[in-house]
């Protein structure tokens, strides 16, 4: 075949393979432009119920915010001071003189913080946080009219980490409570605080899951969890359900940012509500006691004790003059069912046991030896040596955390029956005693002064002054020795 023949060949062949992809092209662009130009119907059933959805919301939202109140606190922090060697090398001094020397000292400083609130009560209860409002110097509070008051705090509980606080207001919009026990996974709830600073915020989600406990917040944990958008600052705010009622206080947010992930928790209702009636009439919470060392139930010790699901509270130990003792609970009884509630697990016991009023008989129905058994119980009031207190104080031992040495204490930490005084239980972050207290040590003396129990401990307390420096007597590890303490550490 010719140059020529070959060449005419390919031009007619590409031509007709270009009509070819034209025609293509030109269905496939009619299509589309078809498509765009088509009328996309939305059905009037379907706008109905969105309209009404999005009614309902805006109703709740409008109903609930003018009870949700924002919490600005300041509390004076103290700095560590800068040690450096320059500041008193002889040259150093020659050329600077001693104005350096001011960054040796500790200094003091105003520290804000941001929260949310809950009116619960029309002259001037409101609901938050612990941590919104601990150790605050100042309370001020925001009404969603723009008003400001002052507020006082009426009690907090670090246990649970709730706290009640007053203005002098009424007529005060409320919040109604709701019952917490009927939430549902699933179910829609609407989160209003104040995150950012930025008031009045609404976000909405599900309830994610109930009854969450271990998550580390507070001692005792029941929460609601939730993917409504929570952020800083709506610690302390409110969260209701579609009749808008509170049906938990929103505390904390699970997040690797610092911002919200869709994780969030709330202290549900029921709980807030035995908290906040306790602070308002007796200043502190009082809490149930049963009188046992209880064990969650792992799979071999179910097999072991003859039970069909891995449910319940183990008895470990029942101690001596308890409600449980003197109801005939023995070690080895599995706890199934208290006030006519199903026991989970420990956690779940631990909570409905705290939140019953001391002087109450109950049910318990359990398990010995693969047998069902029922008792009722008279729960009393948990003992003060059992209990952890922190004195409210603004000196060298603020943020420390004691109890007494009970006997069960006494025998698992090997304490010596010739030593008394009070257990540190804990010890804050920033404390001036953080690093040299530690857990469990045993305060014997206090400035020389003996101490017995809670009773001197907070009466020896009470009375250092804030820049006084201390001197406790303290046995730890089977030694016993002094410590001296500074406001300044």
């Amino acid at each position: 075949m010719s140059g020529k023949k070959r060449n005419v060949i390919l031009a007619v062949s590409f031509l007709i393979f270009g009509l070819i992809i034209g025609l293509v092209i030109s269905s496939n662009f009619d299509f589309l432009s078809k498509g765009f130009t088509d009328e996309v119907k939305i059905s009037k059933e379907a706008i109905d119920i969105l309209t009404k959805t999005n009614q309902a919301m805006a109703e709740v939202a409008a109903a609930v915010k003018p009870a949700v109140v924002n919490i600005s606190s300041t509390k004076t922090v103290k700095s560590q001071g800068i040690p450096s060697p320059f500041f008193n090398d002889p040259l150093f001094r020659e050329f600077f003189g001693n104005q350096f020397r001011q960054f040796e000292e500790p200094r003091k400083f105003k520290q804000a913080s941001l929260g949310s609130g809950v009116i619960v009560d029309k002259d001037g209860y409101i609901l938050t946080n612990n941590h919104v409002v601990k150790d605050a110097d100042e309370i001020k509070i925001k009404l969603s009219d723009k008003r400001e008051f002052k507020g006082k705090i009426v009690g907090m509980d670090q246990k649970t980490d709730l706290a009640v606080i007053k203005i002098e207001a009424n007529h005060l919009p409320v919040v109604t409570l709701g019952d917490s026990d009927k939430l549902r996974v699933g179910e829609t709830v609407i989160a209003i605080g104040n995150p950012f600073g930025l008031n009045q915020t609404v976000t909405s989600g599900i309830v994610s899951a109930t009854g969450r406990a271990n998550v580390g917040i507070a001692d005792y944990e029941d929460f609601i969890q939730t993917d409504a958008p929570i952020n800083p600052g709506n610690s302390g705010g409110a969260l209701v359900n579609i009749r808008g009622e509170l049906v938990g206080v929103n505390t904390a947010i699970f997040s690797t940012s610092g911002g919200y992930q869709g994780i969030g928790f709330a202290i549900p209702s029921n709980m807030v509500k035995i908290v906040m009636e306790s602070l308002i009439k007796k200043g502190k919470v009082i809490r149930g006691w049963l009188g046992v060392s209880i064990q969650p139930v792992t799979p071999d010790l179910a097999k072991q004790f003859g039970l069909k699901e891995e449910k319940g509270a183990l008895v470990g130990e029942v101690m001596e003059e308890s409600p449980a003792e003197k109801a005939g609970l023995h070690r080895g009884d599995v706890i199934l069912e208290y006030d006519g509630k199903e026991v989970i697990d420990v956690q779940g016991l631990r909570n409905m046991v705290a939140g019953t009023p001391p002087n109450k008989k109950v049910e318990i129905k359990y398990l010995r030896e693969g047998k069902p058994a029922s008792v009722s119980v008279v729960i009393a009031e948990l003992p003060a040596q059992l209990q952890k207190v922190s004195a409210n104080v603004d000196n060298t031992l603020k943020g420390v955390h004691v109890q007494d040495i009970s006997a069960e204490l006494r025998r698992s930490l090997g304490i010596p029956k010739r030593i008394t005084g009070v257990v540190v239980a804990d010890v804050e972050e920033e404390s001036p005693t953080e690093g040299v207290l530690m857990k469990n040590d045993v305060i014997m003396e206090i400035n020389k002064r003996k101490i017995n129990n809670l009773k001197d401990y907070e009466a020896a307390v009470s009375k250092i002054k804030s820049d006084e420096n201390v001197l406790i007597w303290v046995y730890r590890n089977g030694g016993a020795f002094y410590l001296p303490l500074s406001p300044d550490k």
